[in-house]
């Protein structure tokens, strides 16, 4: 029984990591039209993101209205809707791409061609946010990697985010994290899961084994949120991986209990090179369940004040169309319905965006949002906190 459970479990780990190197061209690219196109030999922005933006079935909705709120040009997005998702939903979002003569025009917004399923508490996700890693450095320049789910919502608008990284040191990496797992080492360090996604073509929860493993000595386990913001450089050590830990640490994440919310602390924080450059900090705002606080309380109207007060750039969740969400685009985005955040890529922020001016590419017009965030940052990166942020 037991060289079984290891002929199947070694089978799942190499089908996770093969996943991870076999990258082709999965993307749905809308064309580029000839009307705007970006300097691409100079980037007057002094800080750009990739987003990795996840969803499943039911989410086209939150889905185009995270879009417009987080679109500016100087950044790039990739969309993963899960496999299992009608197939309605995912034209509907092939649609929304292809159809916006904004996205047509500057040619950086991508679909995952081929999606994966995606299992609750499964390494899928895991392996679904390295491959997006992998292809948006493939496809295009960048300094930050942000993960978001269509449950997520920005609390600035994109010209805040880019100016106030913008003075930022390009290796910090934006994760919380703890080498205390308390309840968790017995509910994840421990236990041994498998994931169908990795396998079947139908989508089913994880099944647990029997019998449970040893605490790892080689390296200490860490833990944290599974929201990032990661540099560049830390992304490319982790899809080319110069020394051997990412890949033994992606494997040894393949049978453990929601990965994400532990291999990117773990590999951090147990890298020479990466360790000093975390900062304990996701840049959400979460309210949490009662404990053992694992699920996200949805967000409303009655948390708008503690959202703003805490100066992050990022909330879930949220629920469609949820009134919180207009008051954050009215108040803080100042986006109308169907349009894009306010921004100096264009100041109109309605239809006339798809008349793009290329005078106005590297104009920021940032507001109070990049106050805020720099509030926040400049803690976090001062010299009598840094310390305390980084891996222990």
């Amino acid at each position: 029984m037991d060289m079984k459970l290891f002929t199947l479990s070694f089978i799942l780990t190499s089908l996770l990591y093969l996943s991870v190197l076999y990258i082709p061209t999965m993307t749905r690219i809308p064309k580029a039209a000839t009307t705007f196109i970006l300097p691409q030999h100079h980037n007057p922005y002094n800080a750009t993101f990739a987003y990795l933006i996840s969803a499943s079935s039911g989410d086209t909705m939150k889905l185009k209205r995270l879009m417009l709120a987080l679109y500016h040009p100087a950044n790039h997005y990739l969309i993963h809707l899960d496999a299992s998702a009608p197939a309605d939903d995912h034209r509907e979002i092939a649609r929304f791409v292809s159809t916006n003569d904004v996205f047509a025009q500057v040619g950086n917004v991508w679909i995952v061609k081929n999606p994966n399923l995606v299992t609750y508490r499964g390494p899928t996700m895991l392996a679904t946010t390295l491959h997006a890693m992998a292809m948006l450095l493939r496809t295009a320049k960048w300094d930050w990697f942000i993960n978001l789910s269509a449950s997520d919502y920005p609390l600035i608008t994109q010209d805040d985010l880019i100016h106030a990284f913008s003075d930022l040191p390009k290796d910090l990496n934006f994760v919380q994290h703890t080498s205390h797992l308390g309840w968790k080492l017995n509910k994840r360090g421990k236990p041994i899961i498998i994931d169908p996604g990795l396998y079947s073509a139908n989508k089913s929860e994880i099944w647990w084994v029997i019998k449970q493993r040893s605490l790892p000595t080689a390296f200490t386990l860490y833990t944290g949120s599974a929201w990032t913001v990661l540099s560049r450089s830390f992304a490319e050590y982790c899809i080319a991986g110069w020394d051997n830990l990412p890949r033994s640490l992606l494997l040894y994440y393949t049978n453990f209990v929601s990965s994400p919310e532990g291999y990117f602390q773990t590999l951090l924080c147990n890298s020479e090179e990466f360790k000093n450059t975390t900062l304990n900090h996701d840049l959400h705002y979460i309210t949490w369940d009662i404990p053992p606080k694992q699920h996200p309380r949805s967000l409303g109207l009655k948390d708008y004040r503690k959202m703003i007060l805490s100066n992050r750039p990022f909330a879930r969740k949220f629920k469609k169309n949820d009134p919180v969400l207009n008051k954050i685009d009215r108040d803080l985005l100042k986006r109308g319905s169907r349009q894009f955040a306010h921004g100096g890529w264009c100041f109109q922020g309605g239809p006339e965006c798809s008349k793009l001016q290329g005078e106005n590419y590297g104009v920021l017009r940032p507001g109070t949002g990049s106050r805020r965030l720099r509030i926040l940052l400049n803690n976090l990166v001062s010299a009598q906190n840094f310390r305390r942020k980084l891996c222990r």
